[in-house]
């Protein structure tokens, strides 16, 4: 069996069992569709006016050539949904919440997109160890207990086929997609001690989950199946799928895997040096290596601009990092246009900091260049309790004698950017994409949707809309006996309001995500709402923020296993199950546990404004920090507010994105500058990237885009198509299980941490990349 990425034609191969004439209907279709689809025979390469050719390869320069050589077409049929497929990914979700979300990122100086790529690995291993040491229907038949066959074959089908690791590994990683709404509960801990109770926090996280993927049920036509609809960050994930099942099939696939467990056994070993033994190589940079003897002043300097390497220490220019799990495969994936768009971002943000930071604006000296926390006037960090009282409503009384909050320059900065960035998102999706929306209905609605994936899924029965409406109407009740029974002081009327906002941003926050591999962070949208609709109230506004934002993410990463689904050829329906068990799951109070274990045992460390480089409660912080100084919208954000102009950027985003739409309409192409690549948005984002967390990733991350994408993808297509995808995921995944190990056996993340012993690569005292300015030596 060849993989398209060899060029050859894709045939369709009939399992070995009889199936049924649905079934042999259904491959017929693929045949159809693999002799229309000419472009893939490697002869009519030459001749498809849509291709690139270089060396006589194609160039990925889409989603529709991802569709076309990327991904395998294909499908041989095999069960998905069968017993042992639920019964791992249930066994395994506890660790895929563990994993992908609350014990790793949301606790660390640095938010990362974790690939799954451990976790499917747990589960092959697992899977193929039952296939082989578990007894076959074969084993019994002839013998005296013949009579059990079905019995085991039920339990044990026989090979642990693609479908059924998709299914198992699907079930376990949405588990953990309601971890965001279980940070909440942390902010509460944290900041309100206040314990939520069990019922609370069950039926909040079933309530977003399932009201984000009632939404995405409803897009569908848009955000899923169209080519251009790619989850770009899935791609390492879907490539290590097909390589791990389809070895066997051509001489490419085998030197695939042969790449992918090289790469994975080697950066599991290599892992350990720089996030444990040698954390200097977190970030090497000359000019804090350089400024060991300098004044004071330009110790500060240097480390404000250079030092990057801890939670909140700087910008972290022209750090390089070899530590991989902060550079990710997201580098590896993320197309070009995205990453030039980012990177022209985070040039203007390293200048627009330091100008905020140096010219005091928002009084930026008295506080950290760096920061998620809020603050006094003097700097101390703010006395929120004393405002707020044990009921979470503003005591005004209390709000004169303490003074309002104070944000860090940069953060406030961030606040203000993120709001650029939503006002541009809508403009952008409504004048450059609204056209391919309307589309994309339309073809969704005929059955003329081009897409082969979406084309060879026509043989299995869709999941009717109907569902998706039950799964919301169940979801909305939920989460209306949390607003009347839960410790959330949020009025029920304002929950409503929550979710018809997120209902709003979803399809615009999607569509980004799904075309350029990353979306807008919209909850600074989100808090404002709050703050307008719940004054004085930060518990509420966590709440609101949860039905709103939350489910907005939600409704990405279930969207995005949908478009796996459909590129690994898993039956809608089974999907649909699949993920609302997922979703149950989510539920139960492991991941609750594990988040009160880190809380417990870091509360120092997270409350801290700076972190360290191994624990960071910037995620919670964060929280925090919206959630009051958005209930003080009215003092904050009013007139006569000093951060008047932030909510304002909701309204200056939309003007640049309206002057390039009209560009664009008379100059589609400037030079060899299409208009229509410059992502407004994207960049007003990374304007403000380096404002919170380890920045000395960003050098290295820009190196390893580079490389991939415009190096190999172009120069190099046949190894990029083949190997670059697989690459990404087997790096992932040795760090990621490293990480996995080291968090509990060394960093403390169920007790008392064990450091490394202090030499040059692993100072003592101060930071780790020896810009030791602001007090890093105190």
């Amino acid at each position: 069996m060849s993989s398209p990425t060899s060029g050859q034609a894709i045939t369709a191969s009939v399992p070995k069992e009889k199936i049924t004439e649905k079934r042999n209907e259904s491959l017929e279709v693929v045949d159809s569709l693999n002799k229309d689809d000419s472009f893939l025979e490697k002869g009519s390469l030459e001749t498809a006016s849509d291709v690139e050719l270089v060396n006589g390869e194609p160039v990925i320069r889409s989603g529709k050539d991802v569709s076309r050589f990327i991904v395998d077409m294909r499908d041989d049929g095999d069960e998905s949904l069968t017993f042992r497929s639920i019964f791992l990914g249930t066994i395994f979700a506890a660790l895929g919440a563990a994993l992908c979300q609350v014990l790793i990122y949301l606790f660390k100086p640095v938010q990362m997109t974790v690939s799954t790529v451990f976790l499917l690995l747990l589960i092959f291993t697992v899977g193929n160890a039952w296939a082989k040491l578990l007894p076959r229907r074969e084993t019994v038949q002839g013998t005296r207990f013949e009579f059990l066959a079905p019995f085991v074959h039920f339990i044990n089908p026989g090979k642990f086929n693609i479908k059924e690791h998709v299914i198992a590994s699907l079930v376990a990683s949405t588990a953990s997609y309601g971890s965001s709404a279980v940070m909440n509960f942390a902010v509460q801990r944290l900041y309100y001690d206040t314990h939520v109770q069990a019922t609370t926090a069950v039926l909040a996280t079933f309530s977003t989950a399932c009201f984000g993927y009632g939404l995405v049920g409803l897009l569908r036509p848009l955000t899923v199946y169209p080519s251009e609809m790619v989850y770009w960050v899935n791609l390492p994930t879907v490539s290590v799928f097909q390589t791990l099942h389809f070895s066997g099939s051509s001489v490419t696939n085998s030197k695939r895997l042969k790449l992918f467990w090289s790469a994975f056994t080697g950066m599991f070993c290599y892992e350990i040096i720089p996030s444990y033994v040698f954390p200097l190589l977190n970030g090497v940079n000359i000019f804090c290596l350089a400024s060991q003897n300098a004044t004071s002043s330009v110790k500060d300097a240097f480390t404000n601009i250079f030092g990057g390497a801890m939670g909140n220490e700087g910008l972290g220019l022209l750090s390089v990092s070899f530590d991989w799990q902060y550079i990710g495969s997201y580098y590896l994936s993320m197309p070009l246009v995205q990453q030039v768009n980012s990177w022209i971002g985070l040039g203007l943000c390293y200048i627009i900091i330091c100008i905020i930071y140096y010219t005091n604006t928002w009084g930026s000296k008295a506080f950290p260049m760096i920061s998620t926390s809020i603050f006094q006037a003097n700097g101390s960090i703010y006395n929120q309790e004393a405002v707020f009282g044990t009921n979470f409503q503003l005591n005004q009384t209390a709000l004169q004698e303490v003074g309002l909050p104070s944000l860090a320059g940069s953060w406030a900065w961030n606040n203000l950017t993120a709001n650029l960035a939503i006002g541009g998102l809508v403009m952008h999706v409504i004048l450059f994409w609204g056209g391919h929306a309307r589309d994309s209905f339309k073809s969704a609605v005929n059955g003329t949707q081009p897409d082969p994936h979406y084309q060879a899924m026509k043989r299995y029965k869709e999941a009717p809309m109907w569902w998706y409406i039950v799964l919301l109407v169940l979801a909305f009740v939920s989460g209306l006996i949390v607003t009347f029974k839960g410790e959330t002081t949020l009025p029920w009327w304002s929950y409503i309001v929550a979710l018809i906002l997120g209902a709003f941003v979803t399809p615009f926050s999607t569509l980004l995500y799904a075309r350029m591999g990353n979306g807008i962070a919209t909850n600074q949208l989100m808090k404002m709402v709050a703050g307008l609709v719940n004054p004085g109230r930060p518990v509420a506004n966590l709440y609101f923020s949860m039905w709103s934002h939350d489910v907005v993410s939600t409704s990405i990463s279930l969207a995005g296993d949908l478009k796996m689904g459909q590129y690994l050829k898993i039956p809608p329906r089974v999907m649909f199950l699949t993920q609302v068990w997922g979703t149950i799951l989510g539920t139960v109070q492991i991941i609750i546990v594990i988040m009160v274990s880190i809380v417990t045992s870091q509360r120092d460390i997270l409350l801290s404004p700076t972190g360290t480089n191994v624990w960071s409660g910037q995620y919670p912080q964060a929280l925090n920090s919206a959630a009051v100084t958005w209930s003080l919208a009215k003092e904050l954000y009013g007139r006569n507010g000093p951060y008047f102009i932030v909510p304002l950027g909701l309204v200056i985003g939309m003007g640049p994105t309206f002057i390039q739409w009209l560009i664009w309409k008379r100059w589609p192409k400037i030079g060899s500058l299409e208009v229509d690549s410059i992502i407004l948005p994207i960049i007003y984002m990374y304007s403000a990237w380096l404002s919170q967390g380890v920045n000395s990733t960003v050098t290295s991350g820009i190196i390893v885009g580079l490389v991939s994408q415009f190096w190999l993808r172009r120069r190099h297509p046949g190894w990029y198509k083949k190997y670059n995808y697989i690459l990404g995921g087997a790096l992932d995944g040795g760090a990621q299980f490293m990480i996995f190990v080291l968090s509990f056996a060394v960093f403390g993340a169920s007790g008392t941490p064990k450091p490394f012993p202090s030499w040059v690569g692993n100072p003592a005292k101060g930071n780790v990349d020896y810009c030791n300015g602001n007090g890093a030596l105190g």
